[in-house]
């Protein structure tokens, strides 16, 4: 694109971007994810850890155990990868508008301080925009029967949660993502400053 229209469409790029490489991501997490919704869903837990479950996993019922949950993985993670990446540039766009002076003015502390705001908030939208998703995965691994269709055990599950049940645990999840991200932005700002530093010396 050259760095003039990656500039002038950044929210494109970070959007296509992030959704490609979340997109690539999950199909290396799904046999994990697959294995770890397994041993939440059994006491005691079925497997000893994460190879003994994909093991045992492949020998049952092949690659398609693995990634039976595939699609609610990425219905999660995508739209939650986009959101974190856009949004956390526009917010911290929008805090340092709103404030008195440029970015430049403020302190490396101050700065960070900001950076932690906006990671926050961009968490509170990655976990509403893929909260009902997260259920889904949850429930899918721990309940499609062999064979099942994808679309006959979403709608079991579902008339089994209702809307609201997709909601369910969501405040604490707002709260768990919101200070994670925060703390990812806020800790990949950190290093910005100390590998800027390190250049100019």
């Amino acid at each position: 694109m050259g760095p003039e229209n990656a500039y002038k469409y950044k929210t494109s790029v970070y959007l296509t971007a992030s959704a490609s490489a979340e997109f690539l991501a999950d199909i290396a997490l799904c046999p994990f994810e697959a294995v770890k919704v397994r041993m939440q869903a059994s006491s005691p837990p079925q497997y000893k850890g994460a190879i003994d479950g994909i093991t045992k996993i492949m020998a049952k019922e092949g690659a398609a155990g693995l990634y039976k949950g595939l699609y609610p993985l990425w219905a999660r993670q995508i739209p939650y990868t986009m959101m974190k990446f856009a949004s956390f540039e526009t917010i911290v766009e929008m805090i340092y508008h709103r404030l008195p002076g440029s970015k430049d003015d403020y302190s490396k502390v101050a700065q960070t301080g900001v950076s932690f705001t906006g990671g926050y908030l961009a968490g509170i939208l990655c976990a509403i925009v893929s909260h009902p998703a997260d259920v889904m995965v949850s429930k899918l691994n721990a309940y499609r029967e062999p064979g099942e269709a994808f679309g006959a055990v979403l709608s079991r599950i579902y008339k089994d949660i209702g809307f609201k049940g997709l909601w369910n645990g969501l405040p604490v999840r707002i709260v768990m993502i919101g200070t994670l991200t925060g703390l990812q932005w806020m800790i990949y700002v950190s290093f910005s400053f100390l590998g800027a530093g390190a250049r100019r010396r």
